[in-house]
């Protein structure tokens, strides 16, 4: 009986704490206000400012000093690209400056004297482009197109001339027998658009860097109006933390399932993600990640003193996660320090493990570095969180008897 009634107790206490932190985040408004902006706000920003994916009909000048019939040619090509729009071939630089500067246009393109010439006497012609910095996209449509009519022109010239390539390359390719034909298949990024490559990776890092939020939030003001100490119970028994820090993190799993379903299902199908992985592998993915995350959060509790130092710590670290994450750089290219960093943050194996899923396509085998990795973290900071938060405890305590 005495057995029964331990388990009765335990299960009792975990479902009040369940409630009364479930009470204590929907009575917060700062707290709700982090879940709403964070969750809901950050996640369609980000999706609406990167919607569109590629830039289209990016207004150009083209400074045009050559007025030849191959430079209108150009000027023609550019124009039917879908990425440009000449809006003016009739000024010269200052003035194409002057509305780059005033915003009408984004980018400026300028054809030198002798263009033609040079190339009618086989010798390197070279157009050069400016861009505006504002906007990187704006860098990429405009390379992009250039390039293009780059290489159509010089496909028309040859094989007499070869136009845009360095005078000393051209012996060597003209005498080329069978020139190679490369062929590119965008195999992930089917778009091979930014916010394809990126807004996966940053859906990931928005549910670690909002839950770190919520729990900075929630330990530090507890310490700071000493509510912790109506944990004091769990000091009296072996499994009193144990229920703490389950009741939280059941809490925040829950909540936060919710918030993923939002986040990795809906802004997927809505925005036209990458969207290719199997649902129970990401599923499966989330529980470990989840619970990491949560753990984690819960184990650096010991270094909240108050409720409103910790988000800005925790907003700064952004940037750096997607960074450790193996997404944007190779974890092999990273120097030994930054790959120990990728283990011991659950948003980087997570994110890396969610991009291998959704966006190429991985199942759980692929990801099995990654997947043993987070349940390690489980482990490992499920522990650090039940010493963090009974050294908390003990330390308002002591606090309370020296009043």
């Amino acid at each position: 009986m005495k057995a029964f009634d331990n388990i009765k107790l335990f299960f009792t206490r975990l479902t009040e704490g369940i409630i009364d932190e479930i009470k204590t985040i929907g009575t917060s408004y700062a707290i709700v206000l982090v879940l709403m902006g964070g969750i809901f706000v950050y996640g369609l920003l980000y999706n609406y400012m990167y919607a569109p994916n590629e830039v289209t009909n990016a207004p150009i000048a083209v400074v045009d000093k050559s007025k030849t019939p191959l430079s209108r040619e150009i000027i023609q090509m550019l124009d039917a690209t879908p990425e440009l729009m000449v809006r003016t071939d009739a000024l010269g630089y200052y003035e194409a400056q002057e509305l780059m500067k005033r915003n009408e246009i984004v980018g400026i393109i300028y054809i030198p004297h002798q263009f033609e010439t040079k190339i009618q006497r086989g010798e390197e012609a070279l157009f050069t482009t400016y861009q505006t910095t504002t906007a990187f996209l704006y860098y990429l449509a405009i390379q992009k197109a250039t390039s293009f009519v780059m290489l159509t022109i010089n496909d028309q010239i040859r094989p007499d001339q070869l136009v845009f390539l360095p005078s000393k390359d051209v012996p060597a390719m003209a005498q080329a027998q069978s020139p190679v034909s490369v062929v590119g298949q965008a195999l992930y990024n089917y778009t091979e658009g930014y916010g394809t490559y990126l807004i996966p990776a940053v859906l990931m890092v928005i549910i670690f860097q909002t839950l770190m939020m919520v729990i900075a939030m929630i330990s530090g003001e507890e310490k700071e109006t000493n509510h912790i100490l109506k944990y004091k119970y769990a000091l009296t028994s072996k499994s009193g933390i144990v229920q703490v820090i389950l009741s939280k993190t059941m809490t925040y799993g829950l909540l936060y399932a919710l918030f993923s379903f939002f986040l990795l299902g809906l802004m997927p199908v809505i925005f036209d993600l990458p969207n290719i992985g199997k649902t129970m592998d990401i599923v499966h993915l989330l529980i470990p990640y989840l619970l990491a995350s949560s753990f984690f959060g819960l184990a650096a509790s010991v270094f909240y003193t108050d409720s409103d130092a910790p988000i800005l710590m925790i907003a700064f670290f952004s940037v750096g996660l997607i960074f450790l994450s193996g997404v944007s750089y190779p974890l092999e290219l990273m120097p030994w320090y930054w790959r120990v960093a990728h283990f011991i943050f659950p948003a980087a194996p997570g994110t890396l493990a969610f991009v291998k899923i959704n966006s190429m396509g991985a199942g759980i085998s692929e990801i099995s570095v990654e997947y043993i990795t987070l349940w390690i973290q489980c482990i490992v900071y499920f522990i650090l969180a039940c010493w963090a938060y009974r050294y908390n405890i003990r330390k308002a305590v002591k606090k309370e008897t020296l009043k």
